[in-house]
């Protein structure tokens, strides 16, 4: 890919980790014209396995890369569209769910997409069991019973048997999910040594995993043809792709972190596309007549987590004082001017069920008097891991000295998107400053890792946030369960409500905002449209003037 390219990209592509130093080579003239650079900080990427990825920018990566039977409608969020499914069905008593495949589809390999590759999908999420298999497993799915549970019937129709008689907008919703994605089987069992010769299905622990982590076996629009972690992920048009070929041959994620280099990297032409807009930046992009913005309301909040291991955290009057001790205000008309709302509970707007409220303001006095009904009049010490990038570390350090007024002596301790992520996914941190991105547009996904941990131990299988943080709701997880098989949605989305309150009363989580996603573009990129979460975020619409 790269050797089509002239001497001067190629020279770019090298140095696509650099940042401000970069600025004084002199600006190029254009980048390629069949190609979208896109400058973003991608440092959150561990894995490209849709089995195992569950992090924000690889969900972009992986929507674009990957095709699933179903796909979120992103003109009317209350439905879905098909994928490689042309039809589906529902039994009468809501458990049997049939797709009809589209035929003549292909891998980007040029290997047949068939009923096969979707079941043996779906068993390999299940058996493989990362962090992401619960949105599968959810629906009584296990490593016994996956392969009677999600089969092919022949090589155009799969059935998918559910546990219970679920809202069919919530299971079709999940199917939505990167983890929902249809695998090349062929292809990554070219990949996995099988356990015999005779018999390919059958392969070790692994499941293909180590491949996948940076390899690529899909139908998406775009192929995924090279990442560098911390900096450079590229995607590649497929010409195999069953639907409207995207107008472009490539589009390059570079890793940039800071906003003001991803500006100035803007305005010389050096790329097509700043994701990373701090207020300032973004203000100054939309003043240049040689540039664009566009923004979108983001299924995306940011919080702060108390892992309730640290005895002063798992106090409930701790708790409710840590939320009367964020600056609000000041990071809503500083921080997030116009890339976010703050918002205090879970729920995106937008979502069935959302609560609209904020009850907490920044109140000195009101935590002081929390903290010694706690037994800690005179504060205690804590740490916070932070991903450095913005707007979390500016929000960390704005928390950290308004903690200070109430005695609270918070040590931030700063690392990449992998070592924050890495630790957070232990439980070996006492707070945690993050974003959660919705799996599916639907109140559950949400509501299930902010209100659910159905085993707390730490071995558990289920990882949701509140997992992660140690919170132990066993009441607080039979309601979330109870809200997935309420048919009437006015009545779902009191429930969902309830949940919402329950968080803002009792649990370890500081709801800060709900992300605006914002794009600084160069005017002659046309059809750049975000969606309402990341693996929306579809590029192949995309063309250049």
């Amino acid at each position: 890919m790269l050797g089509k390219m002239n001497g001067h990209f190629r020279l770019m592509l090298a140095g696509a980790a650099l940042s401000v130093m970069a600025l004084s080579v002199p600006a190029l003239a254009a980048t390629p014209a069949d190609t979208l650079v896109q400058a973003w900080a991608i440092d959150d990427t561990i894995t490209l396995d849709p089995a195992e990825s569950f992090e924000l920018s690889p969900a972009e990566f992986l929507g674009n890369a990957y095709d699933m039977l179903v796909r979120l409608d992103i003109n009317d969020t209350t439905k879905v569209r098909p994928g490689v499914a042309e039809s589906w069905t529902v039994s009468d008593d809501g458990l049997v769910y049939t797709f009809k495949l589209k035929a003549g589809l292909k891998f980007a390999s040029g290997n047949a997409i068939t009923a096969k590759d979707v079941a043996w999908s779906f068993e390999r999420v299940v058996k493989l069991d990362k962090s992401p298999a619960f949105i599968l497993t959810q629906f009584g799915l296990t490593k016994d019973n996956v392969t009677e549970k999600a089969k092919a019937v022949d090589d155009s129709t799969f059935v998918f048997t559910v546990d219970k008689s679920y809202a069919p907008s919530f299971v079709l919703n999940c199917l939505t999910a990167t983890v929902g994605a249809v695998m090349d089987s062929k292809l990554v069992l070219e990949h996995v040594a099988p356990v015999t010769p005779t018999d390919d299905y059958k392969f070790d622990n692994d499941f293909g995993n180590g491949w996948l982590k940076t390899g690529y076996a899909g139908s998406g629009p775009f192929k995924i043809r090279d990442w560098r972690a911390n900096e450079i992920l590229v995607l590649e048009r497929n010409d195999n792709y069953y639907n409207d070929k995207p107008a472009l041959a490539r589009v390059i994620y570079r890793h940039v972190k800071e906003s003001a280099t991803q500006r100035l990297m803007l305005e010389a032409g050096d790329i097509d596309v700043a994701r990373n807009l701090e207020p300032g930046d973004l203000e100054a992009i939309s003043k240049n007549a040689e540039l664009t913005t566009t923004s979108a309301p983001k299924g995306t909040v940011y919080y702060i987590s108390l892992n309730q291991k640290n005895p002063n955290l798992a106090k409930p009057e701790v708790r409710q004082a840590l939320k009367y001790l964020v600056d609000y205000d000041a990071i809503g008309s500083t921080l997030i001017k116009g890339i976010g709302e703050i918002r205090q509970t879970y729920q995106a707007k937008g979502v069935l069920g959302a609560l609209d409220s904020n009850p907490f303001t920044f109140d000195v006095a009101k935590a002081k008097e929390l903290l010694e009904k706690a037994g800690l009049k005179d504060g205690f010490t804590v740490t916070m891991d932070v991903r450095n990038t913005q707007p979390v570390t500016g929000i960390a350090e704005s928390f950290q000295q308004t903690v200070g007024q109430a005695g609270v002596k918070l040590e931030i301790i700063p690392g990449d998107g992998k070592q924050t992520l890495t630790k957070y996914r232990a439980r070996n941190h006492d707070m945690y400053i993050g974003q959660w991105g919705m799996d599916y547009w639907d109140p559950n996904s949400n509501a299930e890792t902010f209100t659910s941990n159905p085993n707390n131990a730490d071995d558990g299988t289920v990882k949701t946030l509140a997992w992660r943080n140690a919170w132990d709701v066993p009441e607080l997880t039979e309601k979330t369960k109870a809200a997935l098989l309420e048919r009437d949605n006015d009545k779902r989305a009191t429930m969902y409500k309830e949940l919402q309150q329950a968080a803002l009363d009792t649990s370890p989580f500081l709801l800060i905002f709900q992300q605006t996603e914002v794009a600084g573009l160069r005017g002659n990129v046309k059809n750049y449209k975000l969606g309402p979460n990341f693996d929306s975020n579809f590029v192949a619409p995309v063309t250049k003037d």
